[in-house]
């Protein structure tokens, strides 16, 4: 009989350190999308994490994440989501809620809410962050 044992955790120097990555560092040196501004945390192969910024009254323009699955914690505010067939599927989210967009999903996001909509996002996946597009066709 085979037995499994929790692995240890690593003490010795060797062990990578904790990183902080300060508010300050953060860059909009990124791909961005109409109607909303996104700031770069950290951005390594396989992994992107950033916060996304849209105004009350806000609609962004199409996108997709390519080879990328989205992770998208909201912060703060609410957030309503186009995507599918011409567009006309849509979900809707607010302060404390998760979504998961799939690769290649074509979507906008909006903000229908009054206060201004914040958006931690962690994207897992290679290739091209962002690809702004046309509307899904019907």
């Amino acid at each position: 009989m085979a037995t499994s044992t929790a692995p240890t955790p690593s003490t010795s120097a060797a062990a990578a350190p904790i990183t902080v990555f300060k508010k300050e560092q953060r860059t909009q040196q990124t791909t961005q999308t109409p109607g909303m501004l996104r700031e770069e945390i950290l951005s390594r192969p396989g992994i992107w994490v950033g916060v996304a910024h849209t105004a009350p009254g806000t609609t962004s323009g199409w996108h997709h994440h390519a080879d990328h699955d989205s992770y998208l914690y909201l912060l703060a505010g609410k957030i309503r989501m186009e995507f599918g067939s011409g567009g006309h599927e849509t979900c809707a989210a607010e302060a404390g809620d998760l979504l998961h967009v799939p690769a290649h999903c074509v979507h906008r996001e909006s903000n229908p809410g009054a206060d201004e909509q914040v958006i931690l996002v962690t994207r897992v996946g290679h290739g091209d962050i962002v690809l702004n597009v046309d509307c899904p066709a019907e």
